[in-house]
């Protein structure tokens, strides 16, 4: 008996290797899929081939610290020398209020060093017997310093030179060209005629080395106390006219474009410095990471993967860059333009070739859209002239941990508001810890419980809050209301020994401080002092301390009440 074998096609396959594959086996069926896939579609358009574009540009001369309708006049700025960020937020790293010791002293030692290898200039004996030795802190000084600034500063007192002394007499002397009269001081007079002018180009060139040390801003500044960000205007003049950006707010240590908007009035005094610039090139596709073949027969790298994005319904503007990632990304072509930073650059004219040899000339988006187009992606705001701000500002940097760190927040329970130093920089130019400086404090001032004594209950006026807590009090100003810096006495022993004043700069402790209400929101503010180190495009580096401001963490609560009944012990 014959038997029958049958083959059946299974079209379930969970191996999908093959399907991947995409074997070809026959050139028609090759070409069906490329029809499929609509490869043989043709538009009557070509593709970007060449594409010359003509640009006017006027450089950024002038810069005015702080509000646009303030008293501080504009002065020159040249993009070239110094970023705009360093420029706005250097501020002199020495007060005549606080003296910094630890630069004092190094700056002291490192002239001694230069003088004892060149074996000029007096002897070590001799510095500290004259004027310019460092010298211990008064006794009033002493009470405002921490224990281990105090330590510090009496190791070295007598035992080197006062180097920013000694460097504001040499200040003095040459604005007056009367350097050689330092001949007359102690210290020199036994200089040899020979040796003076190799000592004096010695405290020259160490002169310079301490100026150059740190990036000091001039006066005015254009930080505002009362807000507690910076305020500046820079303007360049234009074919047109002269232009003022303004960033009224700049305060999270980053500027950029975005930060500056173009300001009516009285301009800055900007210099005529537009030019004009005609260049041609090669439009090219734009790539990113991650791109979607525009072939079937091609295979992205897996760089990126589109179908992880996460969105709701709500997402608007990330549904929308996945749309234009998976099915617009190549309808778009980069045209490579390099513009000096610190420019306000204008497109006068943008003409593009096809593939068939037509020529286009571009209009600016606005003319396209409208003047209410919502594409505002690079546009200064109330800006007439079509114009594209580049400013001359910091990439990456290096920044130090806070000097300074101080916490605007709000207490309803005892319905005021306060500003907590939490980091203020030392005398021996160390942050330090106000929470743990406090805390040991109240342990040298505790007096041990006496021996066998019963507790009583005492009544207290008012509880005592830490001496780093300063008080806000609202006060009103014209219509507003202000936040006025206040004080809260200083108890010891026998009872009030003065007022809890603030130790750090952001308070500005010698002057009368008048924050705005909403600058102390519910959610509070951080206020830092930071050190930062950059290059700049010039290849030169520059160190500064600059401020910034960011939000809070919520309120908070110094533990203040009134009319208090507590047990004592002692």
């Amino acid at each position: 008996m014959a038997s029958r074998i049958r083959l059946d096609l299974s079209t379930h396959n969970p191996d999908l290797q093959d399907g991947l594959q995409a074997r070809i086996h026959d050139p028609l069926w090759m070409l069906g899929r490329q029809w499929q896939f609509g490869e043989f579609n043709g538009a009557d358009a070509g593709s970007p081939a060449a594409a010359q574009v003509i640009v006017d540009q006027a450089a950024v001369t002038r810069y005015q610290p702080g509000p646009r309708s303030g008293p501080h006049p504009a002065r020159p700025y040249a993009a070239d020398n110094l970023a705009l960020e360093t420029v706005v937020e250097a501020e002199p790293v020495t007060d005549d209020s606080r003296p910094n010791w630890r630069l004092a002293a190094e700056s002291g030692r490192h002239l001694l060093r230069l003088l004892e290898a060149a074996r000029l200039g007096p002897s070590r004996a001799q510095w500290l017997a004259s004027a310019y030795v460092l010298t211990a802190p008064t006794e009033e000084q002493a009470k405002q310093i921490d224990d281990a600034g105090l330590s510090f500063i009496r190791v070295l007192a007598g035992r080197t030179i006062d180097g920013l002394r000694f460097a504001a007499r040499v200040r003095a002397l040459q604005a007056g060209n009367s350097l050689n009269e330092l001949f007359r001081d102690p210290p020199f007079v036994q200089i040899a005629e020979v040796d003076r002018s190799k000592l004096l180009g010695i405290l020259t060139s160490w002169l310079t080395w301490l100026e150059s040390l740190f990036q000091q801003g001039a006066a005015p500044s254009a930080w505002i106390s009362e807000r507690m960000e910076y305020a500046l205007s820079v303007s360049g003049k234009t074919a047109a006219s002269e232009v003022v950006l303004t960033a009224p707010e700049y305060l999270d240590g980053r500027l950029d474009w975005f930060s500056f908007t173009t300001s009516t009035g009285n301009g800055l005094g900007a210099t005529d410095s537009h030019t004009s610039l005609t260049e041609a090139f090669l439009p090219a596709p734009v790539s990113f990471r991650g791109m979607p073949s525009a072939r079937l027969w091609e295979f992205e790298d897996g760089s990126v993967n589109f179908a992880s994005v996460q969105a709701a319904p709500q997402d608007l503007a990330r549904l929308l860059l996945v749309k234009f990632a998976l099915e617009y990304s190549n309808d778009w072509f980069l045209l490579p333009l390099e513009l000096p930073v610190g420019t306000l650059s204008q497109v006068r004219a943008l003409v593009v070739t096809n593939t068939f040899g037509e020529r286009f000339l571009i209009p600016h988006a606005s003319e396209v859209d409208g003047p209410t187009s919502p594409w505002r992606m690079f546009s200064l705001t109330n800006d007439t002239q079509k114009l594209f701000f580049l400013p001359p500002v910091l990439g990456p940097l290096l920044e130090s941990q806070p000097v300074e760190d101080l916490s605007l927040l709000r207490d309803e329970m005892a319905n005021v508001a306060w500003a907590v130093e939490r980091i203020v920089e030392s005398a021996a130019g160390r942050p330090l810890d106000r929470h743990e400086a406090y805390q040991e404090t109240l342990a040298e001032q505790q007096p041990p419980p006496a021996a066998g004594s019963d507790s009583a209950l005492v009544y207290r006026l008012g509880t005592t809050v830490p001496d780093y807590w300063i008080p806000l009090l609202p006060v009103k100003e014209g219509n507003a209301l202000r936040l006025k810096r206040g004080v809260l006495p200083a108890f010891g022993d026998g009872g009030i020994q003065g007022v809890q004043r603030p130790k750090g700069r952001l308070l500005e402790p010698n002057r009368e401080l008048l924050l705005f209400e909403e600058e102390v929101p519910r959610e509070g503010a951080r206020v830092t002092r930071t050190y930062q180190y950059a290059r700049w495009i010039d290849g030169s580096t520059h160190l500064w301390i600059g401020r910034r401001k960011s939000p809070g963490r919520g309120e908070g609560s110094s533990g203040l009440q009134f009319d208090v009944v507590e047990k004592k012990e002692g």
